[in-house]
């Protein structure tokens, strides 16, 4: 065994010869030393510094398996604050851009390659009023949350009119703007799945769901569901193919207030099987990604 000593991190890792092994996701930051491996012997005392060095180190391919990874653009000219939120995002396992100039955040948001914009109204350059009115006339819609000091009802509805989702005044608290994100990115992902099944009806194989009525059917028979059960077996079908994470399944279904264990999820997917599959030991609908979470059969893994 190699010795390697990093001390801008302030921890030690072990790591075998010859060559040391690529960092862990950050989606594991927040139990590393649980669950990552004796090769990372503890946490670093200094936590932002080992996520900065995850996000650089890791690659694109191993990001694409996190489905909840999405690229947030921050446009706010006040260092601390982007420094808090992008610290807190990141941490989320959100990949987090910082734009401190209104007309090179609006050149950055145009690009196409964010699912959300944070925006604060006051900005150098161009406000954040021009930026939210242009984005939402010319380009195709993204999510905007607006960050503003200005606290009166004119204040608030001029920003909202203007077309932002969402409005937060400052000083607000980090775990609210966290929610609020998490509810913009639940609310686009709700509409989205909405737009696929116009019909109200999905059908995979024999397994056939009413969203209407909050039915489910296999042939010659119909499936007694929980609500929370219903609910996540439609987060799945709506979604074919598209890799969970337990903790992405507790926001997206129980809500970011709920309380629970990630176990939760655990026996919520165990009891569906035993509802759902012909077989819950050799399940062909709720599939387990080894390592990552749980996915909804789209059929590929019958064809291999």
């Amino acid at each position: 065994m190699v010795e390697h000593q990093l001390p801008k991190l302030r921890m030690r890792v072990r790591f075998p010869s010859p060559a040391p092994p690529s960092p862990p996701h950050p989606a594991c930051v927040a139990t590393i030393g649980r669950q990552c491996g004796s090769g990372y012997r503890k946490q670093p005392r200094f936590r932002h510094d080992f996520v900065k060095f995850v996000h650089y180190d890791l690659s694109q391919d191993s990001l694409s398996t996190l489905t909840m990874l999405r690229n947030i653009l921050v446009i706010e000219d006040n260092p601390d604050i982007c420094d808090l939120v992008s610290l807190h995002l990141r941490d989320l396992g959100y990949r987090v851009e910082v734009q401190m100039n209104g007309e090179k955040g609006l050149l950055r948001a145009v690009s196409g390659h964010f699912q959300l914009v944070i925006l604060d109204l006051m900005l150098p350059g161009m406000n954040g009023l021009e930026i939210c009115t242009k984005l939402r006339a010319d380009y195709p819609y993204i999510p905007i949350l607006m960050l503003t000091a200005k606290s009166t009802e004119v204040d608030r509805i001029v920003g909202l009119e203007s077309g932002a989702d969402d409005y937060l005044i400052k000083p607000f608290s980090i775990h609210e703007l966290l929610a609020r994100v998490k509810a913009i990115f639940r609310r686009v992902e709700l509409l989205s799945s909405n737009q696929r099944h116009r019909d109200k009806r999905i059908v995979c194989g024999e397994l056939e769901i009413d969203l209407e009525r909050r039915e489910v059917r296999l042939p010659g028979a119909s499936v007694e569901l929980t609500a929370k059960e219903f609910d996540l077996l439609v987060q799945f079908a709506a979604n074919p193919g598209k890799v969970y994470t337990r903790k992405q399944l507790l926001d997206l279904v129980w809500g970011y207030q709920h309380d629970g264990y990630e176990h939760t999820v655990n026996s919520h997917i165990n009891r569906l099987r035993g509802k759902i599959e012909p077989d819950r030991h050799n399940p062909v609908y709720l599939l387990t990604v080894w390592g990552v979470g749980y996915k909804f059969s789209d059929g590929t893994e019958q064809r291999r």
